[in-house]
Order: C-alpha cells, then sequence, then structure tokens
C-alpha cells in the first residue's frame, strides 16, 4: 500500500534562528541549507528578508543552490515585506511567499488594534499582493491555536479565494492540547469551502512540551505538511521536532503516512546544526541525544544484547548512529560486562565473569562511568590461574 506523503517544512534558518546566540552568517546558511535541500526536506524556510539586508542576502543566496526543495520567504502582510520578498527569491526553481496576520483575539485587540474584518481584509490583500511575484503562497494565521474555530474558518476560506496555496495553522504559544490541535484541523477540514484544494500546514511550538505530538494529532486529522526545525531549536522553548514527526511515521505505518526525508542523514544533520549554532542537544533528546541508544540499566543492557528491539523500537542504523552503547555504571550486570569485554579483548568463562564482576562493581561505584581502559585495568588487576582469574 502506497503510503500519503507529508511534506517537510524546514524552518531551521528562519525560526531556528531566532532563538538568542544562535545568529548564522550567510556561509553557514548555505551549507545547512544545501544539507538539508540533499536530506529530502521538500521547503526550506530561508529566512525574512525584510527583517535585515543579511537575511535577504541569505535568502538570494540560498535560493540559488537549492536544487530540490522550495524556496520560502517569511513576510508580514505588509506590501513593503512582499517587495522585498519577492526580489530575493526571484533566483529560486521553486519559490513560496509566506505571509499572514495574527487571527486571535489576543492579536486584533491588543497587538494589532483593529477589527476582525480588517483581518480578513489584510490576508485577502497580502495574498492576492503575493501572488504577484509567485504561484505558491503560504498564508499563516498567527496564533490560530488559540483562534476561535469559527472566525478561522472564515479566514482561510476567504484566502483560498484569494489565491493561497497552502495554509499554516500555528499554534504560536504552543498551547493546544493534541487532541484540540487535532479537532482545529479537522474543523476546518470540514466546514472551508475549497480546503480540498490547499495543503494545511501544521507549525506548533513546544512551550508545553508538546509540539511534535500536536503535529502528528494535526496529519492525522488531515493536515499534509509539518513545519519543523531540526533539533527542535527555534523562540522560547522552541518548535516541532523534525528527526521526531519524521521517525514517529515512520515507525507508525498504520498511519499510512511518510515523508521523503532520508532518515541516515538525521544524526549527522543534528550535529552540523548543534555545532554552527552552538546550541548544544540534551543527551536524553528523543532521536538524535547523545543517550537515544545508550543503556546503563542492566536489566535493558541484558534485554538489547540478547535481541536489540527488546528495549529499541528503532535500528539506530536507521537515523544514522553505528550502533547502541552499552554504557558501564554501578548498575549494569554481568551480561553487559561480559559484552564491553570481549570487544577490548577478554573472552571471560562464566566462572571468570563472576569473580571479575565483583571487582567491576568495586570500581564502578568509584566511577560515574566505567571506560575500555578501565576494564582493561579491572581484568588484568586480577591474576590468571588456568581458567580461573583471582583477584
Amino acid at each position: 500500500m502506497n503510503r500519503e506523503k507529508v511534506q517537510i517544512f524546514d524552518t531551521t534558518l528562519r525560526d531556528g534562528e531566532q532563538v538568542p546566540g544562535c545568529k548564522l552568517d550567510t556561509a553557514q546558511k548555505l551549507v545547512i541549507a544545501n544539507r538539508l535541500d540533499e536530506m529530502g526536506v521538500d521547503i526550506i524556510e530561508a529566512g525574512f528578508p525584510v527583517s535585515s539586508p543579511g537575511d535577504f542576502l541569505s535568502v538570494s543566496e540560498i535560493s540559488k543552490i537549492v536544487k530540490n526543495a522550495t524556496v520560502c520567504g517569511l513576510t508580514r502582510a505588509v506590501k513593503n515585506d512582499i517587495d522585498v520578498a519577492g526580489a530575493a527569491l526571484k533566483y529560486a526553481k521553486k519559490p513560496r511567499i509566506h505571509t499572514g496576520i495574527g487571527t486571535s483575539n489576543s492579536h486584533i485587540v491588543h497587538k494589532l488594534n483593529t477589527t476582525r474584518e480588517d483581518i480578513i481584509a489584510r490576508a485577502k490583500y497580502a495574498v492576492s499582493y503575493a501572488k504577484s511575484y509567485v504561484e505558491d503562497v503560504e498564508f499563516y494565521a498567527e496564533d490560530a491555536g488559540r483562534t476561535e474555530n469559527d472566525f478561522l474558518a472564515r479566514v482561510c476560506e476567504e484566502v483560498i479565494k484569494s489565491g493561497a496555496t497552502v495554509l499554516n495553522i500555528p499554534d504560536t504559544t504552543g498551547y493546544c492540547l493534541p487532541e484540540e490541535y487535532g479537532a482545529k484541523i479537522k474543523y476546518l477540514k470540514e466546514n472551508v469551502k475549497g480546503i480540498e484544494n490547499v495543503i494545511i500546514s501544521c507549525h506548533c511550538h513546544n512551550d508545553l512540551g508538546m509540539a511534535t505530538a500536536n503535529s502528528i494529532a494535526g496529519v492525522i486529522n488531515g493536515a499534509r505538511q509539518i513545519e519543523c526545525t531540526i533539533n527542535g531549536i527555534g523562540e522560547r522553548a522552541g518548535n516541532t521536532a523534525l528527526e521526531e514527526v519524521v521517525m514517529i511515521l515512520k515507525q507508525h505505518p498504520y498511519l499510512n503516512l511518510d515523508t521523503s526525508i532520508n532518515s541516515r542523514q538525521l544524526n549527522e544533520m543534528s550535529r552540523l546544526v548543534s555545532d554552527s549554532m552552538g546550541m548544544i542537544v540534551q543527551p536524553n533528546k528523543a532521536i538524535v541525544g547523545a543517550n537515544a541508544f545508550s543503556h546503563s540499566s542492566g536489566i535493558h543492557q541484558d534485554g538489547v544484547i540478547k535481541n536489540r528491539e527488546t528495549y529499541e523500537i528503532m535500528d539506530p542504523l536507521e537515523v544514522g548512529v553505528t550502533e547502541s552503547s552499552i554504557i558501564l555504571t554501578a548498575r549494569s550486570g554481568r551480561a553487559a560486562l561480559a559484552y564491553r569485554a570481549k570487544k577490548v579483548g577478554y573472552e571471560l568463562t562464566k566462572v571468570q565473569l563472576d569473580i571479575v564482576y565483583v571487582e567491576f562493581l568495586k570500581f564502578a561505584d568509584l566511577k560515574k562511568e566505567v571506560l575500555d581502559s578501565d576494564i582493561h585495568q579491572i581484568v588484568e588487576a586480577c591474576k590468571i590461574e588456568g581458567d580461573i582469574i583471582r583477584c
């Protein structure tokens, strides 16, 4: 059975770069954009061209080198923003302008000090004007997560009439519960005239730790684009993590959804972005964290050594990790010690292992982690008599 495609819209170079201290220069952005293109990303949001001369230059230069992906530039629903984005994208093989405006009561009243009718008028104008530059126009309804569904549906219907090809439904503040966000997408699918002619996109933030769950709920309910970043970087607590949604869809084939991402490049891509931005990946980060395929509990280690799938739902090779790691600590058992000892040249009998294990535990209680060099020290501290090692 053919699985339906979910497009991956990467905004590492726009939303991801908004993290304090993570500014990239044009040369760094070009390297990352090229790798994203090679990895199979469908849309690369290259920047916010009107925000600075440097961002304009980066979007323009990225447009020249990207061979396969759509290159996207962000704008507000402002004529000059759209003019600048159109100029920055003129070299792109597949350009997209991403324009929009706030739609929640909070944005309308407090941020924009206007009315709902004015929001609709400005949204329609922005999309229509962007169409004079590019055919592919994505509209974002900022703070859609807190926008009343009936008004959000009105806005969506009007921008579709104006020529929008993609509707971005952002949970800008990361407030929605997955069930709530999924229901919002379902409501739009069922109540917006012309919705079948456009792609619905999920752009979820992680303020309450639900960005990935919300994005998955969105595609289950009919969205076919996920906006995400490498390592989940982005404003405040970050965005949906690209590597997480890609592997969730890959590991759950019954959803009948998949992406075009070469998952074997995920780990290397994570390292590139982390090194370029100076943004350390937390060790327990799903998929790409240093501990994602590491095991230190004796019970877990024994299970993984016997059969990897006992405690790992993914093959490390599928995300570009060479192998699982058996980390020796005071919680490790005999199976893990024997496994690691064999890797450094010691084929221990059961009797030998029992004796060496006692010495290992004494050593492990003094250290957070027992290294290969420590194994040599532990084993060689024991004297061999025939087939028995005596400490």
